[in-house]
């Protein structure tokens, strides 16, 4: 594989090696010096046509952790807004060099599109595509799920139970969460109105319920979706209040969880609306730990896509820094 465009290009042989990497490379964070030299001489662009926070540092920091050449380069300000294409913006970064490509773009498909064309030569990682997917969140997610509950190298998240609740129909991070979780044994159960549940979902790996309640008791990990207000363009349900006193997690339904349970957020949390401060701010949410987990995953993906491996032929004994 060169590319990373979906959650549905791993097989669970490929998912494991990238959790045990970054497993591995966590354990830089700890070091006064946090640097490997595996990506030194290589440039890696961030093309981001969407703003973000967590998904475009974590990954520079990922990058310049592996010592590789960083190039940030936002939309806004640049010959895009001015109406240069897709194609034409790629094949500017191939003549600069770029080794790599981190894209987040607010069309479903454009990651796609640059992995199957001609116009880069280096590798093409989807930062999020519109509403289609956001596969190194969902690898997060499952790291620090399996952290939680399944800890260990080699290990997968068989028998484990999720729920992902909200706005399901605009996440690209539901997605990818339900293909890279099922690939890894897990359970997936979804919970929201009928409005925000997407056509056809009867036909993914998961089951689907219309009340948060009852999911609550035999569930090991509950990820909370926002609400993309960004996307919508109807009234999806009658009040915000509404929708927080049927689908938002609150103290009283964190307590129906079992201990062990955690809950999750891909961020950014809207507090009050699908997420209480008290269960935001609770010991049990792991939303800063997914944030410190996410440059890890994306350190590990580029390591194997760039790094002289691939996640086809890198045996998982293998250590990272003896690499390096």
């Amino acid at each position: 594989m060169r590319h990373l465009v979906s959650a549905a290009d791993l097989s669970r042989d490929d998912a494991l090696l990238l959790l045990d990497t970054a497993e591995e490379l966590a354990q830089l964070s700890g070091r006064a010096v946090k640097k490997l030299p595996t990506l030194r001489g290589r440039t890696v662009v961030n093309l981001f046509f969407e703003d973000s926070t967590r998904t475009k540092t974590s990954f520079e920091v990922a990058e310049k952790r592996l010592s590789a050449d960083v190039v940030n380069f936002a939309a806004k300000g640049s010959s895009v807004s001015k109406g240069e294409s897709l194609k034409d913006t790629a094949l500017t970064l191939q003549a600069m060099g770029a080794d790599a490509v981190v894209i987040r773009h607010h069309a479903s498909g454009a990651p796609a599109r640059l992995a199957q064309s001609d116009w880069l030569h280096g590798s093409v990682i989807n930062a999020g595509d519109g509403t289609h997917e956001h596969p190194t969140q969902a690898l997060l997610d499952a790291f620090t799920m399996r952290r939680h509950l399944n800890p260990g190298l080699g290990h997968d998240l068989a028998g484990r139970r999720v729920t992902i609740v909200g706005d399901i129909l605009h996440s690209r991070v539901a997605r990818s969460n339900v293909l890279l979780l099922n690939t890894l044994g897990a359970e997936v159960t979804f919970v929201a109105p009928p409005t925000l549940l997407p056509i056809g979902i009867e036909n993914w790996p998961c089951e689907v319920s219309y009340d948060l309640d009852s999911t609550l008791a035999k569930t090991d990990a509950v990820m909370m979706l926002r609400v993309q207000r960004e996307r919508m363009n109807a009234a999806f349900f009658p009040t915000e209040r509404e929708y927080s006193r049927r689908y938002g997690l609150n103290g009283n339904r964190m307590a129906r969880l079992p201990e062990h349970a955690i809950v999750m957020h891909p961020g950014p949390m809207v507090r009050g609306m699908e997420i209480t401060a008290e269960v935001a701010d609770s010991p049990r949410c792991t939303v800063v730990e997914q944030v410190a987990n996410g440059v890890s995953i994306r350190m590990a993906v580029l390591y194997l896509l760039l790094g002289g491996a691939t996640l086809a032929d890198t045996p998982r004994t293998e250590s990272p820094e003896t690499v390096a």
